[in-house]
């Protein structure tokens, strides 16, 4: 099993649902564009979500694919599940509670853990690139 390949296919999984939870929320709320901006409104969360990770997942992705191609050390591989994991937190930490009005623990979660391991993915880019 390719670890790496699982998440960018779990990754890509994440973002393709998000968009299909938004045209969902759309259909029912029959917003076609748009939305109201009521940190209770389904689409608005939804958008919220999709949105969130739209701005992650692909630099991530990318990261994930490019370490991936390269022999990696067993933290790496931590933190590319970590932020994996991390993503799919933050998008449940968006839609499950009844508003975004209040913080709550699996966005914050999702995030720091995106936070810090998308960084660690960084730092162990840069460090292949400068030691080759």
């Amino acid at each position: 099993m390719s670890i790496p390949l699982l998440c960018i296919a779990l990754l890509a999984i994440l973002l393709i649902s998000l968009a299909f939870t938004v045209s969902m929320a759309r259909g029912k709320s029959k917003m076609m564009y748009g939305y109201k901006t009521d940190p209770e409104d389904r689409l608005y969360k939804s958008v919220r979500a999709h949105g969130n990770a739209t701005e992650y997942v692909p630099i991530i992705a990318i990261l994930i694919y490019i370490l991936g191609t390269m022999p990696i050390s067993m933290w790496i591989m931590w933190c590319m599940i970590i932020v994996t994991l991390s993503r799919y937190l933050a998008a449940a930490g968006l839609l499950l509670p009844k508003s975004l009005a209040k913080p709550n623990l699996l966005r914050l979660v999702g995030t720091l853990g995106t936070y810090l391991a998308a960084l660690g993915l960084c730092i162990a880019l840069f460090l292949k690139a400068v030691s080759l």
